[in-house]
């Protein structure tokens, strides 16, 4: 530790403190391979069990000796190789699942400890790593899924990412952090990587220096959902491309030694940025890394959302990339490995993920996509889908997730199809899905946000849903508001539907989901709930 944890005099710690001061958690790597993967599940303690997160990897439900991994991919971009290398692991290990996170994360279930030496093996030959996707350190770095080729970009952000990913990872000053931590740069004038759900963010922006007008970022820190949401604040600082990686350094320095670490449920950055303010915080900063100039000139300019879906053409000519929905977010290993050939033969041999669940090829000569697209595997993972199931996105839910408890992905999938069946809409209705509070799913920023409940009926505990409406990211940024009333699962589709169809009826021209929830106000989405409650129990 090359660090002085100062903590452990300036304020109280709580037992995962204590157990992170005893053993790093990047040192169950060694642990796994030497020990653990020898002497099976049966052997693993419960502080190293918690320590596993280092390495990616997470207990799975209902703890009967399998595993969920978290693959790391820096803004999304991975290559063809990689591709088949995930979808390799997918087939050997998980049973052919694969999951795309809303991090741009590969997630794997099933696994067992006895093969995770391999499965890192099998990572490290094409370039990829689980370490420090989970648990208290700075986690895959989200970003502009179209890095490089986006003309809605003011800057490729692909070698600013790799920089500042490459010096954390693994990085034993910055591996113990009072929580998890999440960075998103992005040179996408749309918002891409979503900057204000995360701790750190970085977006773009102009400043005339020295007479010239330079292109960089400005400065978020401090965003974060879960139980207790907050929007991250924007700090007084214009920041050069090459000086990035000195601000994320200084900003994970002052989480790290003064962020808190007595209660876990308030650990988070976004806690001490709240106490502190970011006057405040700023100044911190600036002790650490020096002045910097202040606030240029913002080119973000609204959210997509993170989608992409369909055909569009990048900045190099004659080139497009394509867009597809993966239903929730859920392929199998052999569609991966498609995904990969057909990257290969058609494009430029990458693949992306998006925060949005999704997959987008990009590289195609404009002339080869229709040829492209006859492939079967674009039936499924289609660029033109339904309406409502494109914009569906859902968690792990109580299938894997030991914290979730309501299933979310197959349910998810039901009520987009049923949305799809009995809703014509053009305007698109973002709907999220989580499990339980931690929000994976990132329930609060939709437009309808589910999240998981339990409610007493004559026939025991059954799944059930609170609903929430309105929110976005962008300009006018805020989180959905929640109404009163339970819904059960089993009548989601048909309650959602009622909700959207009042919207339909009610829209202006050309009025969006958020727009019209801010128009017409949060009590008559309630008053409409209610309504359809009330003839459900009739």
């Amino acid at each position: 530790m090359a660090y002085e944890a100062i903590w452990t005099s300036t304020q109280k710690i709580n037992d995962v403190e204590k157990q992170k001061l005893e053993k790093d958690g990047l040192d169950i790597i060694r642990t796994i391979i030497d020990d653990y993967s020898h002497q099976g599940y049966d052997a693993i303690t419960p502080d190293d069990m918690n320590r596993f997160k280092w390495a990616g990897v997470y207990e799975q439900k209902p703890k009967d000796g399998h595993f969920m991994m978290r693959v790391r991919i820096n803004s999304g971009v991975m290559t063809s190789d990689q591709a088949r290398g995930l979808a390799g692991i997918a087939h050997a290990y998980g049973r052919d699942l694969v999951d795309v996170t809303t991090r741009q994360a590969i997630q794997f279930h099933w696994l067992t400890v006895e093969n995770l030496p391999d499965i890192f093996h099998r990572l490290e030959q094409v370039g990829l790593y689980s370490f420090e996707a989970c648990g208290d350190c700075p986690r895959t770095i989200v970003g502009n899924p179209l890095a490089g080729i986006d003309k809605d970009e003011l800057i490729d952000t692909t070698d600013i990412v790799n920089e500042v990913n490459d010096f954390f990872l693994m990085n034993r000053d910055f591996s113990n952090l009072p929580r998890k931590y999440k960075m998103s740069i992005s040179g996408n004038i749309y918002n891409t990587a979503h900057a204000e759900i995360n701790d750190l963010a970085f977006t773009p922006a102009v400043k005339v220096l020295d007479g010239q007008e330079v292109i960089g970022f400005h400065v978020w820190v401090g965003g974060g959902l879960s139980a207790k949401p907050y929007l991250a604040q924007k700090l007084d600082l214009f920041v050069r491309p090459e000086d990035v990686l000195k601000v994320a350094i200084g900003v994970t320095t002052i989480f790290r030694d003064h962020g808190y670490r007595e209660k876990r449920h308030r650990a988070r950055l976004k806690f001490l940025i709240a106490d502190w303010g970011p006057e405040k915080f700023q100044e911190k900063l600036i002790e650490q890394i020096g002045d910097m100039p202040t606030s240029g000139e913002d080119k973000t300019v609204g959210w997509n959302a993170a989608y992409f879906d369909g055909v569009h053409p990048q900045k190099q000519d004659g080139l497009s990339y394509v867009g597809l929905n993966i239903p929730v977010g859920r392929l199998d290993a052999q569609e991966l490995e498609e995904l990969a050939r057909i990257a290969d033969e058609f494009g430029d041999g990458t693949i992306r993920t998006t925060m949005s669940q999704n997959i987008i090829i990009p590289g195609v000569p404009s002339d080869k996509i229709d040829a492209m697209l006859k492939a079967s595997i674009f039936e499924r993972l289609t660029p033109n889908p339904n309406r409502f199931m494109s914009r569906t996105v859902s968690c792990t839910g109580n299938e894997f997730c030991n914290l979730a408890i309501v299933e979310t992905k197959e349910r998810a999938n039901r009520v987009a199809q049923y949305l799809d069946e009995h809703i014509e809409l053009e305007e698109p209705v973002r709907i999220h899905f989580v499990g339980c509070p931690n929000s994976c799913g990132q329930k609060h920023i939709a437009d309808i946000g589910l999240q998981g409940a339990l409610i007493k009926t004559e026939d025991g505990m059954v799944d059930a849903f609170d609903i929430a409406v309105g929110g976005t990211l962008g300009e006018g940024a805020k989180f959905n508001d929640r109404l009163k009333g339970k819904v059960k699962g089993d009548d989601i589709a048909a309650v959602l539907a009622q909700l959207i169809q009042y919207y339909k009826e009610q829209r202006q021209q050309d009025e969006s989901f958020h727009s019209f929830v801010n128009r017409v106000g949060v009590s008559a989405f309630q008053e409409k709930l209610d309504e359809a409650i009330s003839q459900l129990a009739s």
